[in-house]
């Protein structure tokens, strides 16, 4: 990597975290970002001089965005919606796995398939756009549910688990400890719990507020993806979901 790329990453990086952390002085961001007090006050000096931050008071020790950079953000999170942040990374998962991608939103109870890359296999797991699939009964349902409030999991799911195929989870007990599963892991699996022929893998995508607004997944016949390739496939959603969930303007640990 050339000098001057490093120094307009460094510029960048710097900028992120004058955003998540203003105001901030230069040993705090140098011990933030792991970098040289040096550089962080170079970063600094050319990000003000570019009208991106400014210094917070009349002494250049703690630094704040300016409205150029809160309005530029603002207009990127209004112009970006979750099917053009996921469309690129939808047809590279596809490539990955060879396997259909979906993109899903939840509508109530249910996970509304809002958009799908397919596989190019003959046999294939087919949901039409549109679709709603339970929410209790899908990778994609599990992954937005898994870091919502329990209350608020049973408000949206009701009073009972509908079961659907003799592997649906409909005791609540069991339920909640696989979402637990899902937060450790970071991604959702489902095999056979609403149709006993597809099995899938999904990942949360996350808004700017940090909130499970959408979830991303890869389904097949259940013949084509076994265990180990669940856990594969579910590191690759991940990543996915956390570069869509990045490009929302979400800044959450990986």
């Amino acid at each position: 990597m050339s000098e001057g790329m490093r120094t307009v990453l460094s510029a960048f990086r710097v900028l992120e975290e004058v955003a998540y952390a203003q105001p901030v002085g230069v040993g705090e961001l140098a011990r933030r970002l792991s970098l040289p007090k040096s550089t962080v006050q170079r970063s600094l000096r050319t990000l003000w001089t570019a009208g991106w931050i400014c210094p917070d008071g009349a002494e250049t020790t703690r630094w704040v965005l300016t409205t150029r950079a809160l309005h530029i953000g603002q207009r990127a999170i209004a112009d970006i919606s979750v099917r053009d942040a996921a469309a690129a990374i939808m047809h590279e998962l596809r490539r990955e796995t060879g396997e259909t991608a979906h993109l899903m939103v939840r509508q109530g109870d249910r996970a509304v398939l809002i958009e799908r890359v397919e596989t190019d296999h003959p046999i294939r797991a087919v949901i039409a756009l549109g679709s709603a699939v339970p929410l209790h009964g899908s990778s994609n349902g599990k992954a937005m549910l898994a870091w919502l409030p329990a209350e608020q999991v049973q408000d949206i799911l009701g009073e009972r688990l509908e079961r659907y195929t003799g592997n649906t989870i409909v005791d609540w007990a069991e339920f909640f400890a696989e979402l637990e599963l899902v937060r450790t892991r970071g991604y959702a699996s489902n095999v056979g719990e609403w149709r006993t022929d597809i099995t899938a893998v999904a990942s949360p995508i996350f808004d700017h507020e940090g909130q499970p607004v959408a979830s991303i997944s890869v389904s097949a016949p259940a013949s084509r993806m076994p265990e180990e390739l669940r856990g594969s496939y579910g590191k690759l959603v991940i990543e996915a979901a956390q570069r869509i969930s990045a490009t929302l303007g979400c800044r959450r640990p990986a």
